[in-house]
């Protein structure tokens, strides 16, 4: 009887709680968007529910979308005094960051990373603490045009961690140049002399977010690729065989860097080699990278692509095809859950449309995407935004690390959970002792 009263009382305090929410969205909101202009959105409206307005949003709640489009700027979050930090534990726990495996699975299977950054400080300091765990390897690539604030912020992360490091060259990357690819090969390089025993390299943007657990990419792999590379594509299609067919080169500054075609055509691709077409991201088994990094085609080849446009885009996709490489998968096409990405030539096809807003046709997701990035079943979500959109990482971040956290097999540190309806600023402080 006494867990029946008990049962009950819980259910009365849920449903009681979830009145108040409804209430609250109810009141803030009332009628649509002509009462929106009439708000004054605070900190204190805006902090206090934070966790009710992201589980709203989630739902695709009209009244919690507006008022998170209200709530927008209050939610910015900030990197102060980050220097090289005379206390790293400090830093460890200010960062929330995950200090063991949480399981065997995990501690036996570790992964690595290439990170190529360039921008968007905060949203690679949210990227690396959610992906970080101390099993895997972290190589991270920094373009030599970026800041050195955000350089600054790197090197202060990989003196703290030991397996985070910067690659032995770095690039000044173009977008759609060859220097993104060598990006990767850079890292690429390092990481095979590293004493990590990785299984398998993912390679993540800084503004990416990740939507699968380490627990669930490592289960991912071993239950469809194992041993097994991922490299989604097709043979090059007609309406993109210009990107090999013609030659192009990058313009380096002082202030304009882009990719501009040149007089000439390409001759025909090394060794006889099938141009494949496909996305740049990838999860490659470790052999299949030493394999790229010594076989006589894929040294051709990365040499042939240097006048290509947007070679990281064949390349991978192009070598994974050969029937003798590690890992191949010679009739694939399409198949891979790499990336959820709302491309602005799908919308109305494969979804309704981007609540944030186009960058060179790829959505910069907004708090009204949510619904639709938390259903996809990709391993990573792209293009975020932390300093336009906040309020869509922060409510990501708050379900990714409860998520994390349910399937840990090992006692939960309380630095591991992220603080529970507060405002949101990551204020790093390395004067703190």
């Amino acid at each position: 009887m006494a867990q029946l009263d008990s049962t009950k009382l819980g259910f009365l305090l849920c449903t009681g709680i979830c009145t108040l929410i409804f209430i609250f969205l109810s009141l803030i909101l009332p009628n649509g968007t002509n009462n929106l202009k009439q708000l004054t959105f605070t900190k204190t409206e805006c902090g206090v529910y934070p966790d009710e307005i992201c589980a709203a949003l989630f739902e695709d709640n009209d009244a919690a979308i507006k008022l998170g489009e209200g709530c927008q700027k209050l939610y910015g979050t900030t990197l102060s005094d980050f220097e090289k930090p005379t206390n790293c534990s400090q830093l460890i726990e200010d960062l929330h960051i995950i200090t063991s495996p949480l399981s065997e699975e995990e501690a036996n299977y570790p992964l690595a990373y290439i990170i190529t950054i360039h921008k968007e400080k905060e949203m690679f300091v949210k990227l690396l603490s959610a992906i970080y765990a101390p099993q895997n390897v972290y190589c991270i690539h920094t373009d030599n045009k970026s800041s050195e604030e955000l350089k600054n912020i790197v090197r202060t992360l990989t003196a703290c961690f030991g397996n985070v490091f910067i690659p032995t060259k770095t690039e000044t990357v173009v977008y759609a140049g060859f220097s993104r690819l060598q990006a990767d090969i850079n890292c690429m390089k390092d990481l095979v002399q590293s004493e990590t025993s990785w299984k398998h390299v993912i390679n993540v943007c800084g503004q990416d977010y990740p939507l699968k657990t380490n627990k669930e990419i490592i289960q991912y792999i071993k239950s469809k690729w194992n041993g097994k590379n991922i490299t989604p594509g097709i043979i090059q299609p007609k309406h993109f065989r210009y990107r090999t067919q013609f030659r192009y080169k990058e313009n380096l500054g002082p202030k304009e860097y882009f990719v501009s075609r040149v007089p000439g055509e390409k001759t025909k691709a090394p060794h006889n080699l099938t141009i494949y077409f496909g996305t740049a991201y990838y999860v490659l088994f470790r052999p299949f990278v030493e394999f790229i990094l010594k076989d006589t085609r894929a040294l051709d080849l990365l040499e042939w692509s240097r006048d290509a446009y947007s070679p990281d885009e064949h390349y991978w996709v192009t070598l994974n095809r050969l029937e003798d490489a590690p890992g191949s998968t010679p009739n694939a096409e399409w198949e891979g859950s790499v990336r959820a990405i709302k491309w602005k030539d799908q919308e109305g096809i494969l979804f309704d449309k981007c609540k944030g807003h186009y960058i060179r046709d790829i959505c910069v997701y907004g708090s009204g995407d949510l619904k639709w990035i938390i259903q996809s079943q990709s391993l990573f979500a792209n293009k975020f935004e932390l300093s336009t959109y906040p309020l869509t990482i922060v409510c990501l971040e708050r379900r990714y690390r409860i998520k994390v956290l349910q399937e840990a097999e090992v006692p939960i540190q309380p630095q591991w959970h992220l603080q529970k309806n507060v405002y949101f600023d990551m204020k790093l402080n390395s004067s703190k002792k």
